[in-house]
């Protein structure tokens, strides 16, 4: 099959013998998988609607219109894209014995988890910088992180993470793909799809691993470091009650960037065979659905200002239905 490169939209000038990739069940037992499935179903339910309460409300209520509010609602717009990729095709393979997607498909559910996990570790990046600047310069916040800069902020951001997609996608792209097309995960990730090629794969290793640098590494740096100087600066404050308000700030985004880089770096430094494939996709399954899952409620939905939004949005909505 003639692959058309689905990033630059150019022909392809070799041929490909997989024109379908074939995905592996979870388990065999069928009640377990109806029983994952359920619950699977009910978490995506619950992420899609409670990032669809978030967004609107976020923009709708003037009091949240603010750098702490603004990043969140960005992170419910990513947490969209990458549930919506990957969870309707997982739950597909915990109801039917054998589950395929077409070659074209794979690549851009590919370009979209690359996509989606990019501007995550970005976005908690940026998010971790206004937390410090928050708490450590309190009283020049206001001026440095106003509302140009954070456009600023999400522009770069999302430009970058579209580039990394691109690069990573271009060069899957350039694979021959003639052997084996089977799966043993449930989204097309990049390992997987490597140990599918029949071609040298040297080149796009390297691309992967130079780019974890600028999207994993660097990131994780600049996190580490704001929250070592937000601790300091925490511990510095006299009052309890001033120490505990300025903790809770920070520990809803601690609890996201632990589970989310935690998992993730297991996930890529622990080897792919044997026993601990069935590892590798529990820990897939945390970073891709579990984190976007408690996103809402770790953010949003336990922040008061946030559940008085909510409140006065469901009042004026419960006016406006009486006016009729």
């Amino acid at each position: 099959m003639a692959v058309r490169d689905l990033v630059g939209g150019t022909q392809a000038t070799y041929k490909n013998n997989v024109t379908t990739i074939f995905f592996v069940r979870f388990y065999n037992g069928k009640n377990l998988n109806i029983l994952l499935f359920t619950l699977l179903l009910m978490m995506y339910i619950v992420t899609i609607c409670g990032h669809l309460l978030i967004i609107p409300l976020l923009a709708y209520s003037k009091t949240l219109h603010s750098p702490m509010y603004f990043f969140p609602s960005q992170l419910s717009i990513n947490d969209i894209i990458l549930t919506t990729d990957i969870a309707p095709n997982m739950l597909n393979i915990l109801l039917h014995d054998q589950t395929f997607i077409y070659f074209s498909s794979c690549i851009a559910q590919f370009y979209f988890f690359c996509f989606s996990e990019t501007f995550e570790c970005l976005l908690l990046m940026v998010m971790s910088y206004d937390r410090y600047l928050a708490i450590c310069s309190p009283l020049h916040y206001a001026s440095i992180m106003n509302h140009a800069l954070c456009i600023k902020f999400i522009l770069a951001t999302w430009s970058l993470n579209c580039l990394v997609g691109f690069i990573v996608t271009h060069g899957m792209c350039q694979l021959q793909f003639c052997g084996p097309n089977t799966i043993h995960h449930f989204y097309c990730d990049l390992n997987p799809l490597m140990e599918l090629s029949c071609s040298d794969v040297s080149i796009i290793e390297m691309e992967a691993t130079l780019l974890c640098i600028p999207v994993l590494a660097f990131p994780l740096c600049v996190i580490v470091g704001s929250y070592t100087r937000v601790v300091l600066a925490i511990l510095k404050i006299s009052s309890v009650s001033g120490r505990q308000k300025s903790f809770s700030t920070c520990s809803s985004h601690l609890t996201v960037v632990f589970i989310f880089y935690g998992t993730l770096i297991a996930m890529y430094a622990l080897p792919n065979e044997g026993q601990l494939d069935h590892i590798s996709k529990i820990l897939a399954l945390l970073y891709t659905v579990f984190t976007p899952f408690l996103n809402p409620f770790i953010y949003s939905l336990r922040n008061k200002d946030i559940k008085e939004a909510l409140r006065l949005a469901v009042y004026h909505f419960g006016a406006y239905l009486q006016c009729f």
